[in-house]
């Protein structure tokens, strides 16, 4: 349930709901809007539904959240979630550019990409030092090497770095060297890796799973959510269906339907969706008039000598035209680049 405290409700006042609900078990999740404080109500619905909440002093009202995913909807918080990454901003009116080569090489091919991406205006750099590939006889990573590579470009550029992580026993590794964690879409369902990511504390940016509806993005999202991590960025990376044009169906309507549903940040990762350079930045220009709050693109040194996806990654001596028709776009919309 959701309870609604009343303009200029003191900190006594709602320190005394929140000591209530976990009197019986629940949790309480507090979200302080510019005037009205919110606390969500997480547990048992009988034993919540008995609590004579509407009673105590500066509550206004109390409310069921009716969807299933509760934390990161609407219904809990009415406001966009912004998040802050090393100075860098995504939500509301920021967008945010997040780009790089699919996997770490390299140090001289990540540091290439990444004076790319910083000198054409781009907010974060992404890059794989772990890959969760198809075949096993693929490659799969640099691992620490890679990370090691990524963080000397962050040292560099200034660029938070975007990188995967796929098992949960990297994780205190990974917070070393990393300012965002990606959920791939392979383990969007992964609940331990959720759970575990979302005590962390880190920003999260979660893929959405090529079988998986909203909803069920949703309800992953919320498993980070409810550990107390609130900053989750979700991605609209392309689903499986019966068109064999391109690797994936990019779901352009999830944007807006997520934007309505959920208070999160949407970005979009054409690349991914595609598998075709050529259709990188069509499909970025339509996320963006959408309404997406940011895009994950691949670019790469040469894309030709790629180890993992060159045929969609951006060349970066071509990604400055790219950038600089996405933040023209973005601007129209009336937002800004984080």
């Amino acid at each position: 349930m959701m309870v609604v405290m009343e303009e200029g409700a003191t900190e006594e006042q709602i320190a005394r709901v929140v000591e209530r609900v976990e009197e019986v078990g629940a949790t309480a999740h507090i979200s302080r809007g510019e005037v009205v404080t919110v606390i969500g109500a997480i547990g048992d619905r009988e034993k919540l539904t008995a609590l004579p909440l509407e009673a105590f002093e500066g509550v206004e009202r109390v409310l069921p959240i009716l969807k299933p995913y509760k934390l990161v909807s609407r219904e809990f918080q009415a406001a966009d979630t912004v998040l802050e990454v090393r100075g860098r901003k995504i939500g509301g009116d920021h967008f945010a550019l997040i780009a790089g080569p699919c996997s770490v090489e390299t140090a001289e091919q990540v540091a290439r990409a990444a004076r790319a991406v910083r000198d054409a205006g781009g907010t974060m750099m992404r890059g794989g030092a772990f890959k969760p590939r198809t075949s096993p006889y693929a490659f799969q990573g640099l691992g620490r090497d890679g990370l090691e590579m990524l963080a000397a470009a962050r040292e560099e550029t200034g660029l938070p770095v975007v990188t995967e992580l796929i098992d949960p026993r990297d994780l205190e590794l990974m917070l070393d060297f990393v300012d965002v964690i990606q959920i791939g879409a392979r383990n969007m369902q992964n609940f331990q890796l959720l759970s575990e990511v979302g005590k962390a504390g880190v920003p999260v940016l979660l893929k959405r799973g090529p079988s998986a509806t909203v909803e069920e993005l949703l309800m992953a999202a919320e498993y980070v959510v409810k550990e107390g991590n609130r900053q989750v960025i979700l991605c609209e990376r392309g689903i499986r269906t019966f068109e064999p044009s391109t690797r994936n169906t990019l779901d352009i309507s999830a944007v807006p339907v997520i934007k309505l549903l959920s208070h999160l940040p949407v970005v979009v990762d054409p690349s991914h969706a595609t598998g075709r350079v050529d259709l990188v930045l069509p499909l970025s220009l339509a996320a963006v008039a959408v309404g997406a709050d940011g895009l994950i693109v691949e670019t790469h040194p040469d894309p030709q000598v790629a180890l993992c996806d060159g045929p969609q990654s951006l060349p970066t001596s071509s990604f400055a035209e790219y950038a600089e028709k996405v933040a023209d776009l973005v601007a129209w919309t009336g937002k800004s680049l984080g």
